[in-house]
C-alpha cells in the first residue's frame, strides 16, 4: 500500500500550506537588480516574447523552473489535487452517462469512450467501464432522475478538484488568492464546465464526427485525413485548453498570450509522451496487480492523474520563470512600471543563474 501512503502523506503536506499558497524567499527567486534589469545584458532583461530571450537567459529560467518545483512543492501540491479529482472522477461518470441518454443510446457510451484508453495506463479503463456498467444497470427510465442528482454532485465534487488547480497555480505563480468568495467560484465553476464540455466536443471530434462524415461519402484522401488528423486537433485542443488555465486561473493581472504559449504546448507534449511512458511502465515492470491485486488499476489511474496534475504545473512553472525573466511588462495593457503590474512575477525579475 505504500503509493496509497505516499500520496495521503503528500495530500496532508499540500493541504497544511498556508492559505495563499507557499512564498519562496525574495532572494532566492529575484534579482537584486529588480527595476530594470539594465545592468544585466544578454539575459533577455528586455524581451517582449519568450523567443526573444537569449540562450543565458533560457538557462536562468530552466535552472530557476527547477529550483521552485521544489521549493513550490509541487509534487505534494499535486498530490493533492489528485485527491479532489479521485472524488469527482466517479460522480462526473454518472453525469456523463446520464447525459449522453439524452441524446445517444446509453448503452454505446463505452464503446464511444474508447478512445480515452490511449492515454490511459493498461486496465485502468476498466474503472471507466464498470462505473458506467453500474449506472446503466439501473435502467433507462431512471437515468433522468440520476442526471438531475449526479450533474450537482458532480459540479460539486469537481469544483472543489478544480479549485485545488487554482490554488497550486496561485503557489506557483506566487501569488494569494485576492479574489471574493463569489468571483473565485464563478472562475472555477467556469473551468468545471469548460471543463465538461471540452470532453463531450473531444467525443464529438473522435467518434461522432468521423460515423456523421463517413455517411456522406468524402471520399478516400478526405477519410484518411479525419482520421489521423483528429488526434493532433484533439492535443490543440488540450494546449488551448491548458492556455486558457495558465491565463485566467491564477489570482493575477492576465498575462499577454505569448508569455504562456511555451509552458501550453510543452505541457501538451510532455502530457501525451508520459501518458505513454507510464501506460508502458505499469504494463511490462509495474506489476501492481501482481502486488495489490483489484487495487492494482485504481493505482494505475491515481499515478496517472498525479502525472497529469505534475506536468500542468510544470507548464505553469516554465510559464512564471520565463515572464520573470524580462523587465518588459509581460501583462495585458498598456506597459505599467514595475510594482503596478498586478503580477508578482510581472513586478519583478528573475535571479540570474
Amino acid at each position: 500500500m505504500l503509493p496509497l501512503a505516499f500520496l495521503a502523506f503528500a495530500a496532508v503536506v499540500a493541504f497544511s500550506l498556508p492559505e495563499g499558497g507557499y512564498k519562496a524567499p525574495d532572494d532566492a527567486r529575484t534579482s537584486s537588480k529588480s527595476t530594470g534589469g539594465g545592468g544585466e545584458p544578454g539575459h533577455g532583461r528586455q524581451a517582449d516574447s519568450p523567443t526573444e530571450i537569449p540562450a543565458r537567459g533560457w538557462k536562468d529560467v530552466l535552472l530557476r523552473t527547477g529550483e521552485q518545483i521544489g521549493q513550490d512543492r509541487l509534487l505534494a501540491v499535486a498530490a493533492g489535487v489528485v485527491f479532489y479529482g479521485l472524488l469527482a472522477l466517479f460522480p462526473a461518470i454518472t453525469a456523463l452517462v446520464s447525459s449522453y441518454a439524452l441524446f445517444a443510446d446509453p448503452q454505446t457510451i463505452n464503446e464511444h469512450l474508447s478512445f480515452i484508453s490511449n492515454v490511459l495506463p493498461s486496465g485502468t479503463f476498466s474503472i471507466v467501464q464498470d462505473q458506467v456498467g453500474r449506472v446503466l444497470a439501473k435502467g433507462e427510465t431512471k437515468l433522468g432522475f440520476a442526471f438531475g442528482v449526479s450533474l450537482l454532485l458532480a459540479v460539486w465534487s469537481a469544483n472543489g478538484g478544480m479549485k485545488a488547480i487554482i490554488d497550486a497555480l496561485n503557489v506557483v505563480y506566487d501569488e494569494e488568492e485576492k479574489r471574493g468568495f463569489f468571483k473565485l467560484n464563478a472562475v472555477s465553476l467556469a473551468f468545471t464546465l469548460g471543463g465538461l464540455c471540452a470532453i463531450l466536443a473531444s467525443i464529438g471530434l473522435v467518434i461522432a464526427a468521423p460515423i456523421a462524415l463517413s455517411t456522406i461519402g468524402m471520399g478516400p484522401v478526405a477519410d484518411a485525413a479525419l482520421q489521423y488528423g483528429r488526434w493532433p486537433a484533439l492535443a490543440l485542443m488540450v494546449m488551448l485548453g491548458l492556455a486558457v488555465l495558465y491565463r485566467f486561473a491564477p489570482s493575477r493581472k492576465t498575462p499577454k498570450w505569448a508569455w504562456i504559449s511555451v509552458g501550453s504546448a510543452l505541457a501538451t507534449f510532455t502530457w501525451i509522451a508520459g501518458s505513454v511512458a507510464l501506460s508502458y511502465y505499469l504494463e511490462n515492470y509495474a506489476g501492481y496487480d501482481a502486488t495489490y491485486g483489484s487495487l492494482g488499476a485504481a493505482i494505475g489511474l491515481m499515478m496517472w492523474m498525479w502525472m497529469s496534475t505534475i506536468v500542468v504545473l510544470f507548464g505553469a512553472e516554465l510559464n512564471s520563470e520565463l515572464e520573470h525573466q524580462t523587465a518588459k511588462d509581460s501583462t495585458d495593457g498598456s506597459g505599467k512600471p514595475m510594482g503596478a503590474r498586478g503580477a508578482q512575477v510581472a513586478d519583478t525579475v528573475g535571479a540570474i543563474r
